[in-house]
């Protein structure tokens, strides 16, 4: 039973990793697509979202967006490193 929790615990921590570059790769994507419109200012984008929105707003909501997905990164990065410490605690032990 411990050999077998020590293996999920690894995998999870494994998981959690292939997760994070995954996020990663998101992240970098949504940035050059915040780049992209910021430059071009697209005139569909303001009358998607209706009278009285502005591009300073829209740019706010934007980067806001980016700093709750990032706090939401930083919680996954602490799980995954202690589900990675833990399982090499448990390894350690069980030798």
């Amino acid at each position: 039973m411990d050999d077998l929790f020590t293996k999920r615990v690894r995998a999870a921590a494994a998981a959690g990793w292939w997760t994070l570059m995954i996020v990663y790769c998101f992240l970098l994507i949504q940035w050059f697509l915040y780049l992209f419109v910021m430059s071009k200012q697209p005139s569909w984008m303001l009358k998607f979202w209706g009278e009285g929105f502005t591009w300073s707003v829209y740019q706010t909501l934007w980067l806001w967006g980016i700093l709750i997905f990032k706090i939401g990164i930083l919680l996954m990065i602490v799980v995954v490193v202690w589900l990675t410490v833990w399982g090499r605690r448990l390894l350690r032990l069980k030798e």
